[in-house]
């Protein structure tokens, strides 16, 4: 099991980055949540197995359409399972 926090730059407000990061994490069963910093990022907090929190990171590396990702900056944390879901903050 693994845990990530998750920073992403870029043209990733406006473009329904948190909807879609919340269609991906839930369809791979990943906890967390995700919202817009003020700054122009999308941040996340991911938990789940280590299968699907890799393949939400490599989806944020891209994401939805209409989204320019500039980078990507992934610190993996300790897991605690402390997610019922993936939500987004608003």
């Amino acid at each position: 099991m693994k845990k990530v926090n998750i920073k992403i730059y870029g043209r990733v407000q406006g473009v329904f980055f948190r909807y879609n990061t919340k269609k991906v994490a839930d369809k791979l069963s990943v906890k967390g949540w995700v919202k817009n910093n003020s700054d122009g990022t999308v941040e996340l907090i991911a938990e789940g197995d280590d299968k699907s929190v890799d393949c939400l990171v490599n989806w944020c590396r891209k994401g939805p359409i209409g989204a320019k990702v500039d980078k990507v900056n992934v610190k993996e944390a300790k897991y605690k399972k402390e997610f019922k879901d993936f939500s987004i903050v608003y």
